[in-house]
């Protein structure tokens, strides 16, 4: 290994990334050296960790290489591996776009979740197709402290809780995981988003995401809000052949996700670039226990 690794770090929405370029999957990432580097204390700091590598160096993008060159090998900042992340894609596709691999227009990008269209605009934004969203049967409850809520299940390549609250100040500190029933809804764990209302077509949230505790942004988060508030409000285009657009407020700013006829859902937001430098391999090791 060599003695610097290099080294980004961007946001989306203030949902902030760690970004390690490896196109040739050639760095060893255990989850002990992601937690060192996301920790905002002793190492870079972030929510998760962009693992950038070509598709066909990577054994679980292989297949799908032929349909997009880039894999997301992305990790939450505890170390664990998640199937997806909005946010860090449309960061994905801003380091790709700034590294010179890619120009403003269309592209795909290979994840855990599948294969996501991207595209860069002119004025900066950065829209991702997200997927379609899928709404398992059954109830489901979320909780802090006293207080109880029923909660729409929505799954968008990732499990979402959403529940729509009177005040956000509801939802806590969010530093540990809501708890939630029934436990066999979500056996690997839940984002949970806590949602009010601001105007018609526009609420705000917070939320805890799995790994990660509270952060400032969460896109898939923020689409499985949207279609939950949507369904709450009587639309669904894949019924009614209408798109429905929700503005969602996020601590860290504002997305804009559309929810196509076809049942296609897009975000559309700001990706930011903020630094770039080297990691200190010695640091990494000494940070990573054996």
């Amino acid at each position: 290994m060599s003695t610097r690794i290099a080294f980004l770090k961007g946001h989306g929405t203030e949902n902030d990334f760690v970004i390690v370029p490896d196109p040739e999957n050639a760095m060893d990432l255990p989850p002990a050296a992601v937690a060192a580097l996301c920790d905002r204390r002793a190492g870079i700091g972030g929510d998760g960790l962009l693992h950038v590598v070509r598709s066909a160096a990577h054994p679980e993008a292989k297949g799908m290489a032929a349909e997009a060159e880039w894999f997301m090998d992305y990790r939450n900042g505890d170390g664990s591996i998640a199937e997806m992340c909005g946010n860090g894609v449309r960061v994905f596709a801003r380091y790709l776009q700034r590294a010179g691999h890619v120009t403003e227009g269309d592209l795909a990008i290979a994840t855990r979740g599948g294969v996501k269209t991207v595209h860069i605009a002119k004025d900066g934004d950065v829209t991702v197709g997200m997927g379609k969203a899928v709404l398992p049967d059954g109830d489901v409850t979320v909780s802090v402290g006293e207080r109880s809520w029923p909660a729409w299940n929505v799954n968008m390549g990732n499990p979402h809780a959403v529940a729509f609250v009177d005040d956000l100040a509801h939802a806590g500190d969010l530093y540990s995981p809501p708890p939630f029933s029934p436990a066999a809804a979500y056996p690997d764990g839940v984002n949970v988003e806590f949602v009010v209302d601001r105007a018609p077509g526009h609420v705000a949230m917070r939320v805890h995401e799995r790994g990660a505790g509270e952060t400032r942004s969460c896109g898939t988060g923020a689409c499985a809000v949207a279609v939950a508030a949507a369904r709450r409000d009587g639309a669904d285009p894949t019924a009614t052949g209408a798109p429905a657009t929700y503005t969602v407020d996020v601590p860290g700013g504002t997305l804009v996700i559309t929810e196509r006829p076809g049942g296609e859902i897009e975000m559309t937001g700001p990706a930011v670039i903020v630094a770039e430098g080297e990691i200190d391999a010695d640091w990494l090791e000494s940070a990573t226990p054996v």
